[in-house]
């Protein structure tokens, strides 16, 4: 594996990988992102020039992907809309990214003998109720509740299709809310870390009862290299760090961070179809591959995050002002 092709490098999860692999590995990278609002070339600034390249470009069109994905070893599928609140405003870019891109990325898998790891979300089997003690495993059924985690759930179904009809050599991973560097401030943490920043008070939809389990981005990035490197083809692996959280007990802890009181913080109208609690068992990942998680305590992934958020205003500032009034529009 030494030219990995990375789609969505330029994003949250994406970036994060690319920085693991400049830091752990030798290989050399291609990254191709359409650069929509969630990326940013900032997000690759400080890598070396000789191993990581930028291809401005979208996964749904042939013409692009088919000749990068015919000069790498490794497709490493990360591009994807993963808004909820975006896609029950418009679902049509989800469907468009997520399904139809998938598909053209695999028909050029296929026909040049690629490896391909596509990336998921632990959304697309729905949610449990918060009092229920199971957790997700590979082997429960799918039942997404948004038209996000549907245009992912059609994406895994795709890849899965192409490994059993045409032997396509491809893995896929499912992993529970990432967290950390580079991740739009639209999203829970960032948006709660810099509206303290900004010294006014974290909103939390409803109650804040809805539980996430949280993952460090670094430790997603490790496990998926763990896949790449050890996980057999055709399977699925799920992803998870064990750090299942309330939204107001991540609140408060990002209160006490700023030594701001417990209940400095709105309540905001919840989102619709607002999946209840999701819970990841990542123990086929432990006992067949032998990963393990660098931040199995939350607190300290969390805090390591509030510093990089002090310390990188210049990258986020100019969406702040934007991203508060979409979210005062509907309420939240």
């Amino acid at each position: 594996m030494n030219r990995l092709l990375v789609t969505g490098g330029a994003g949250f999860i994406g970036s994060n990988f690319v920085h693991f692999l400049m830091e752990h590995t030798d290989a050399r990278v291609t990254v191709l992102d359409k650069l929509t609002y969630a990326a940013s070339r900032e997000s690759l600034d400080g890598l070396p020039a000789d191993r990581v390249s930028l291809v401005v470009g979208d996964i749904a069109d042939p013409d692009v992907v088919d000749p990068l994905v015919a000069d790498h070893d490794v497709v490493v599928h990360y591009a994807a809309e993963s808004h909820n609140d975006n896609s029950l405003t418009d679902p049509g870019p989800f469907i468009r990214t997520n399904v139809l891109g998938t598909f053209t990325i695999l028909e050029s898998v296929r026909r040049h003998g690629k490896r391909l790891h596509h990336i998921s979300t632990d959304e697309v089997y729905g949610d449990l109720e918060v009092d229920d003690p199971e957790r997700f495993t590979e082997a429960t059924p799918y039942n997404p509740s948004s038209p996000y985690s549907a245009s992912k759930a059609g994406s895994d179904h795709l890849v899965r299709a192409w490994v059993r009809s045409f032997g396509v050599h491809a893995t896929i991973s499912n992993c529970s809310n990432n967290y950390g560097p580079w991740q739009h401030i639209e999203k829970f943490i960032p948006r709660q870390i810099t509206n303290v920043i900004d010294g006014g008070r974290p909103k939390l939809y409803g109650a804040g009862l809805n539980v996430r389990d949280w993952i460090h981005a670094d430790d997603h990035s490790s496990a998926v290299w763990t896949i790449l490197n050890e996980g057999k083809s055709g399977q699925t692996y799920l992803i998870g760090a064990d750090g299942e959280r309330n939204n107001l007990e991540v609140v408060q802890l990002i209160l006490e961070a700023f030594g701001r009181p417990a209940d400095d913080f709105d309540h905001v109208t919840d989102r619709a179809g607002h999946d209840m609690r999701y819970a990841i068992d990542s123990g086929k990942l432990r006992t067949e591959l032998g990963w393990k998680p660098q931040y199995a305590d939350f607190g300290e992934g969390l805090t390591r995050t509030i510093a990089w958020y002090r310390e990188h205003e210049a990258w986020w500032r100019p969406h702040k002002q934007q991203t508060e009034l979409a979210y005062a529009a509907k309420g939240q």
